[in-house]
């Protein structure tokens, strides 16, 4: 007569068999689905990302043109926005600036991205680790230990679920910042920096917190892999919570309701900045 524990770590087993066989691959390459989201999106069917960059590009540099143009007259023959006792060539040394980082910014994120994606090598190297994945192998042995290991192992996979899908949501997050930045670099024109310098700022967040997240992911791997359950799961449980811990240190707070100020802010910044244009 079959038991229930039996029954359940066969359907356990089939489970994970299953995820391993359709998602394995997927799952532990992280690298590449933090910095270029886009190349994951395009294997799935999903074309046009280059051009949609381009549009961006274009975009902002006309938006770039145009607020030279308005902001110069405003300042220099009508005297209404800005001093106009200013000396002319930080204005435009503020203009060519911003013209230079729009159009250099996509060589500038591939040496970036390429610096995390080694730092993160280097890291995982130096500790010995290496790479790991889940395997089959791996799945038979933990099956044949017992009902209490088959079922830590389903709630780590649940758990690395959930972190694999925050992952791919800041993945999205650098897309989105890849793309709009050259629309940011017209804050560069304002005393304050305008948009730019919080924009700035959000995407070396995230950018930290892509390189923490992969090595952590990693180590918790490693860890669960080499028998030491717990320590692979506190690996994972910090992997997942990187963002909050790292808010705390890099997104600066103003005023009393802190960084969501701050965030609210930029926004208010960036759309008043594409209205200004639009009138």
């Amino acid at each position: 007569m079959v038991s229930i524990g039996s029954i359940i770590i066969l359907i356990i087993k089939e489970f994970l068999e299953g995820l391993l066989d359709e998602f394995g691959e997927f799952l532990f390459n992280l690298t590449d689905l933090g910095l270029f989201s886009e190349k994951e999106l395009e294997r799935m069917g999903f074309r046009g990302f280059e051009d949609l960059f381009k549009v961006f590009l274009y975009t902002g540099i006309s938006l770039l043109v145009l607020k030279f143009l308005k902001k110069g007259f405003e300042i220099y023959i009508l005297g209404t926005d800005g001093d106009p006792d200013s000396e002319p060539i930080v204005f435009i040394v503020n203009f060519f600036k911003a013209m230079a980082i729009s159009l250099a910014f996509p060589e500038v994120y591939g040496w970036f991205a390429n610096i995390i994606n080694s730092l993160t090598n280097n890291a995982i190297n130096a500790i010995g680790l290496g790479e790991t994945s889940m395997s089959m192998d791996f799945l038979s042995e933990i099956l044949s230990k017992g009902f209490f290991l088959v079922v830590f192992t389903l709630a780590y996979i649940v758990f690395y679920l959930m972190f694999y899908l925050k992952f791919l949501k800041v993945g999205l997050q650098v897309l989105i910042l890849r793309t709009g930045l050259p629309l940011a670099c017209s804050g560069l024109m304002d005393s304050d920096r305008g948009v730019f310098r919080p924009y700035i700022q959000k995407f070396l967040q995230v950018g930290i917190t892509i390189l923490l997240q992969i090595v952590l992911a990693k180590i918790s791997l490693a860890l669960f892999l080499s028998g030491h359950l717990l320590w692979g799961f506190a690996a994972l449980l910090f992997a997942t919570n990187t963002p909050r811990f790292l808010q705390e240190f890099l997104i600066v707070s103003e005023g009393g309701n802190g960084s969501t100020v701050y965030k609210a802010q930029a926004g208010v910044r960036l759309v008043q900045t594409i209205r200004s244009f639009v009138k």
